[in-house]
């Protein structure tokens, strides 16, 4: 392992921890955080050496691959057809406002040039690039902004100890270490990411689940000391405006400044490990989602969502309030699947026609059911109908005055009632989208 260079470690030293429990997000921050909540859209990308093996992201840990055996896969990993601008522009025209990317996973593996381990895809690989820089490089191109998943869990690092709920079959793993070492050591990466990187929009943490206790249906105490007070503040004397979200399924925690849902929509909780509606804070929020059934990249993954589907959540997640994170697990090529491409163009120019009733909204007065959600954008509502076989609606204690309600698509007017059981109001077959049928209200 190398050692941490002098630099870094003055940059750690130097800044004050103060504790995040007092945290005052700068105006720089709170900016982030409009621009955030306005954003609506981004990528995520699940790549690593783990793509190899074509069998998803947690591979390491489903098939009980020793470290020593793992440590071989480096040696195959050489994406000659990365092309981090084609990557970007395929984010831009599917209307996407941001890309986040695994710069460490749960195996251990760096896909940046860092100084905190040899276990990187400069060092290990043949590629010997740093894939970071140039997406890096392309986004500040084009204006798409950039956010770092960083995992803290770690099924390779000595210091990981004591070990998790998971990677607990993986031969080679130590039998001893010292947790304030790999406090130190995920504080040198972070360093590196946001000082080498240029503007940083974002970290996006992963893993504090693996250190609570679980009892098979619901998550314990925590067992280990994760620093978040010395950690967040680290982040945000680096870079202000970097915005903070840690995937722990929890209500947020001092320091943070986003909260996201992994594959539910914001209090929904359908998968039982999930983040409950108790637990739903004022942050912005962001649903991450995968196109077909996995985050890495899986060659026998045929559970891919329709374009129906993948429209329909970006809907709901607005109808929530809440940003869609939507993964590709490229290639170990480099190659984003033709299939996983061919669902973003179509996404693209869906928000090529109704953008204006995802992007800058916020939730609607309207309740979201599985068919109905609304989004608002100063006086205008927008309601979106998800199931284009019903032909009546009731909208109930609705309260306002309309001065119009009008379809989207054609403008003509909707027939509408409003008594004392709420707003009635009917969609013609004519007027129905498979999809999505908008309906502009606009109050007085």
């Amino acid at each position: 392992m190398k050692r941490y260079s002098l630099i870094f470690l003055m940059l750690i030293c130097t800044i004050q921890l103060s504790a995040q429990t007092d945290y005052k997000p700068s105006a720089a921050n709170l900016e982030a955080r409009e621009w955030f909540e306005n954003a609506k859209f981004g990528m995520f990308v699940h790549w690593g050496v783990y793509s190899v093996l074509g069998d998803g992201e947690w591979v390491m840990n489903n098939q009980n691959i020793s470290i020593s055996a793992y440590d071989k896969l480096p040696g195959f990993f050489n994406p000659q057809e990365f092309d981090a601008d084609q990557w970007v522009k395929l984010a831009k025209d599917a209307g996407m406002k941001y890309i986040t990317i695994t710069s460490r996973h749960h195996d251990g593996f760096s896909m940046f040039d860092t100084e905190a381990s040899d276990f990187n895809i400069v060092d290990a690989t043949p590629y010997k690039k740093d894939v970071l820089k140039s997406l890096a490089e392309a986004c500040s191109k084009e204006g798409i902004k950039l956010f770092f998943y960083y995992s803290l869990l770690d099924w390779r690092h000595d210091d990981y100890f004591p070990k998790g709920r998971t990677g607990n079959g993986i031969e080679g793993r130590a039998a001893s270490g010292e947790w304030e070492k790999y406090i130190e050591f995920m504080k040198v990466q972070l360093t590196e990411l946001l000082t080498n990187y240029g503007d940083i929009a974002g970290i996006w943490f992963d893993g504090h689940w693996d250190q609570k206790e679980w009892d098979g249906k619901k998550f314990g105490a925590v067992k280990v000391d994760w620093h978040y007070d010395e950690i967040y503040t680290l982040i945000h004397e680096l870079q202000p405006q970097c915005l903070i979200g840690n995937n722990h399924h929890l209500a947020p925690i001092a320091g943070e400044d986003f909260q996201m849902f992994e594959k539910d929509l914001p209090g929904k909780n359908t998968t039982g490990w999930g983040t409950s509606s108790d637990d739903i804070g004022s942050l912005p929020k962001e649903v991450c989602e995968t196109i077909n059934g996995s985050w890495g990249f899986n060659l026998q993954d045929k559970k891919h969502k329709s374009e129906k589907e993948l429209i329909q959540y970006l809907i709901n997640a607005a109808g929530y309030g809440s940003n869609l994170l939507l993964n590709v697990g490229p290639m170990p090529n480099g190659k984003i699947q033709e299939e996983h491409v061919n669902s973003l163009k179509s996404i693209g120019k869906w928000l090529e026609k109704y953008g204006e009733t995802i992007y800058g909204s916020r939730q609607g007065p309207v309740p979201p059911s599985s068919e109905m959600v609304s989004t608002q954008k100063d006086e205008k509502i927008y309601l979106h109908l998800l199931n284009e076989q019903i032909e009546t609606y009731l909208i109930p204690d609705f309260e306002g005055k309309i001065r119009k309600m009008s379809f989207y698509d054609s403008g003509k007017k909707v027939t509408h009632k409003v008594d004392e059981y709420g707003l009635a109001f009917n969609v013609p077959k004519e007027e129905r989208n498979n999809i999505d049928t908008i309906i502009v209200l606009e109050l007085r």
